[in-house]
C-alpha cells in the first residue's frame, strides 16, 4: 500500500507558546525591512504572500505571532520582535515580552482590538538591556503606532492606538489569548 504524502508544512500555529524555560515562542511571518508581508495559509499549510507594502515602507521589526493563541481578532496574537538582524519566515525565535501597544481595528464599520505586543529577542545582543516598553525610546514608540497606523490605512482600514503599556499588561494579554 502507498503511502499517502504530506502536503506542506508542519503548522507552526500549534507550537508551544512558552518553551520549557518560560520563554516565549515567535514564529515570523515577516523579516525586519521586508515590502512583503507574509501569512501562514493554514489551509495549504505553507507561508504565503499577502501582499506588498508601498514603495517606502517596510516592517520597522520582525513580525511574527505566538503559537496556539487566539486574540480579539481571531489570529494568533501578533508580535513585533526587537532583534540585532532579521531573520528568515518561519523562524522561531524565542523572546521576552516587554509591552503591548493596544488598538482598535475599524474596517467597513466592524471594530475590533487588535493589539501588538512587543518583544526582544533572547539572543539579542543590542537590545538585552530593555526590560520594558518604558526602556524605549519615545519617538521609536510614536514611530512603531505610526507604522500601525499606516499599514492599515493602505487597506482601508482604520487603526486606532488605544494604549502602551508595560510586560505585565503584555503577560495577561498572553494568559488571555492561550486560555
Amino acid at each position: 500500500m502507498a503511502k499517502k504524502k504530506k502536503q506542506g508544512m508542519v503548522n507552526p500555529t500549534r507550537l508551544a507558546s512558552i518553551d520549557k524555560k518560560k520563554k516565549v515562542q515567535v514564529v515570523i511571518e515577516t523579516p525586519k525591512g521586508s515590502r512583503n508581508k507574509y501569512a501562514w495559509d493554514p489551509d495549504q499549510q505553507i507561508f504565503v504572500l499577502k501582499k506588498v507594502l508601498p514603495e517606502g515602507m517596510a516592517f520597522p521589526h520582525d513580525f511574527g505571532f505566538i503559537p496556539s493563541t487566539e486574540a480579539d481578532d481571531g489570529d494568533p496574537l501578533d508580535v513585533l520582535v526587537l532583534m540585532d538582524q532579521p531573520v528568515f519566515t518561519g523562524c522561531l525565535v524565542k523572546a521576552r515580552l516587554i509591552g503591548v501597544i493596544e488598538g482598535k481595528q475599524t474596517e467597513k464599520g466592524k471594530s475590533e482590538r487588535n493589539d501588538r505586543l512587543l518583544a526582544v529577542a533572547e539572543s539579542s545582543h543590542t537590545h538585552s538591556d530593555i526590560n520594558s516598553v518604558n526602556d524605549l525610546n519615545k519617538d521609536l514608540l510614536k514611530e512603531l503606532e505610526q507604522f500601525l497606523v499606516n499599514y492599515h490605512a493602505n487597506d482601508g482600514a482604520e487603526f486606532k492606538v488605544l494604549a502602551r503599556k508595560g510586560p505585565s499588561a503584555a503577560a495577561a494579554c498572553l494568559e488571555k489569548a492561550i486560555a
